[in-house]
């Protein structure tokens, strides 16, 4: 079959991908554009005609002509795959309006890589950086399983099988709830996508990643362990990150609340921190939490002006920099995020015999289901205390 041949099976479409002999014995490979037309006026029948509008763009990539050994052929093979390749790009991104939406007869030939990344740009909401990671973990996965999609994938070509290779990818790099997390954000783009008319059935449906809610995913500091920590300093610690995180770990208040709290938020006369928990302001009945304060929380927080932030911290990023550095400096070898905070305040105040209520209370958990993750993990912590113990012999 020759060149010419070849390159016929692929004219359709805009842009078309077509070929010029050139010297040599080869072809050039480019893209031509239909871009419109323009209005001509024909003297010798005096009327007007279309005449259509077209643009080129040269690929530099050459196909020999008339190929005759296997290595030729094979040649021939992988430089048209990119062409293609190309051309299926370039399709997609010209058949987008000015204001980057995929016009609605072309939305099945849409690169879903790119849809996932548009959602992300236009994405608001504070678990951002979750669905970025979804992003960049799909782009490995189909790397490692899947490359000739790595690049350029269609929707319609994410079948239930690759999602659920995606979600053993997940669960053999990650642990806890990390894999559940991920893949509920890649089911919402998909989701979304379906709505959009994408994919006309939804390949995730059936397929679930279980995770046990009521097991503690993170490690816990011990009491002793937190006033280790609080006993720890080094030179160039950031001393804001050091009280916050004590104080998160004798409040259980989580870090986005602990970034935004003011002293007008602390009772000073009543000994009491009154705050709106930013994750369920507006989903929960219990999202305002009342904490009782003693005299040690009193002198940690200090005194400030009402809209002054108590705790003046940087980047949850250089946070977790500074705590990994800082627990290893005071020899706890755990893997301590700052959520762990909040779970060693909800096992601790249990541990010490606190019921369960005013445990939920001070969380501010919606429901009693929420916080019998920290009975179990206290549990969990008294049994293995008992197993610390030498053998008995008798």
């Amino acid at each position: 079959m020759t060149t010419k041949a070849i390159i016929k099976k692929w004219v359709e479409g805009n842009p078309s991908l077509m070929s010029r002999e050139i010297t040599g014995g080869k072809h050039s490979l480019y893209l031509e554009y239909y871009v419109g037309y323009k209005k001509t006026y024909n003297e010798k029948k005096d009327k007007y005609n279309n005449v259509a509008i077209r643009k080129k763009e040269f690929l530099k990539l050459y196909l020999i002509d008339k190929p005759k050994t296997p290595i030729e052929k094979q040649e021939n093979k992988d430089i048209l795959e990119v062409a293609k390749e190309i051309q299926f790009k370039k399709k997609t991104q010209f058949q987008t309006d000015s204001t980057g939406i995929v016009l609605r007869s072309n939305l099945k030939n849409t690169n879903f890589l790119d849809f996932l990344e548009s959602f992300i740009n236009n994405y608001k909401k504070k678990d951002i950086r979750t669905f970025k990671r979804v992003l960049t973990q799909f782009k490995i996965f189909l790397e490692e399983n899947y490359p000739l999609l790595s690049k350029s994938i269609r929707p319609n070509q994410i079948t239930s099988e690759m999602v659920s290779d995606f979600l053993d990818f997940l669960q053999s790099k990650f642990r806890g709830e990390g894999p559940h997390s991920l893949y509920k954000r890649f089911k919402r783009v998909v989701k979304y996508a379906v709505k959009k008319k994408l994919i006309n059935e939804n390949p995730c449906d059936d397929i679930s990643c279980q995770v046990d809610n009521l097991a503690l995913k993170k490690d816990v500091l011990s009491v002793d362990e937190i006033l280790t920590l609080a006993g720890t300093t080094y030179n160039g610690q950031n001393n804001e990150i050091r009280r916050a995180f004590i104080f998160c770990c004798y409040t259980g208040i989580r870090y986005c609340d602990i970034k935004e709290l003011k002293y007008k938020d602390i009772d000073y006369s009543n000994k009491f921190l009154k705050f709106d928990q930013l994750k369920t302001t507006g989903k929960s009945s219990n999202s305002n939490v009342e904490i009782p304060l003693n005299d040690g929380l009193i002198e940690l927080i200090g005194n400030g002006e009402r809209e002054e932030n108590v705790f003046r911290l940087p980047s949850h990023t250089m946070c977790l920099k500074a705590l990994r550095t800082w627990t290893k400096k005071a020899g706890i070898n755990k893997h301590i995020s700052w959520h762990c905070a909040r779970h060693s305040f909800g096992v601790n105040i249990l541990n010490s015999g606190a019921n369960i209520k005013t445990v939920s209370s001070l969380l501010g958990h919606s429901t009693l289901k929420m916080t019998e993750r920290y009975v179990r993990a206290n549990d969990e912590l008294k049994r293995e205390a008992i197993d610390s113990l030498p053998e008995i012999k008798l």
